[in-house]
């Protein structure tokens, strides 16, 4: 006769199995980590000279709107000069519609700026609301590829600038708005 011998055969534990997977899992994190850390770099943002406001920093909500549509109105600006041969005035900007020159809900909530024509090369927008917005001169320049040239002053008791130089400017309180593009806006790829 032949005994018959049973084995028993234990599960393994799921216990060991789920350990293998976290420490894998906290593995791939901690390599990860110390990639990211290692190839991470810092982007301060660029100090902008004493005499200038950085458009991304430095600006209220309503400034930022206000220096948009002056970006965004200088193609028509420059479209209407090349068909006119002079500069539309404020009025003529505000009839069509194109902002901040039309009186309009927003123009009201940025500040409620008046514009008006300096010397056939600046538009003048005096806040009438200081707090939210201050007072803005946009330089144009003969040249239609030539970015704007944007001052700001927050100064409640302006008048018109007589001489639109930057040196001019800058010494009445004017602070020139500049845009950087640096990391911190665009992603830099690098191959």
């Amino acid at each position: 006769m032949s005994t018959s011998t049973t084995h028993v055969v234990r599960p393994a534990g799921a216990g060991h199995e789920t350990l293998n997977v976290l420490l894998l899992c906290l593995l791939i994190l901690a390599i990860a980590s110390s990639v990211v850390a290692w190839r991470g770099v810092s982007h301060e943002p660029e100090p902008v000279a004493g005499n200038q406001l950085d458009a991304r920093r430095d600006l209220s909500a309503a400034e930022q709107g206000i220096y948009a549509d002056l970006h965004v109105t200088l193609d028509e600006i420059r479209l209407l000069r090349a068909e006119q041969h002079t500069l539309p005035t404020p009025q003529n900007l505000a009839d069509e519609g194109f902002a901040p020159f039309a009186q309009d809900a927003s123009s009201v909530s940025r500040g409620g700026h008046a514009w008006q024509l300096l010397a056939d090369s600046a538009y003048f927008g005096l806040s009438q609301t200081t707090t939210v917005a201050g007072s803005f001169v946009m330089l144009l320049s003969a040249d239609d590829q030539a970015a704007p040239n944007i001052w700001l002053n927050r100064d409640a008791s302006l008048q018109a600038p007589t001489e639109l130089t930057d040196a001019a400017l800058s010494a009445a309180g004017w602070k020139q708005i500049v845009a950087q593009y640096d990391a911190g806006v665009t992603r830099e790829h690098r191959h």
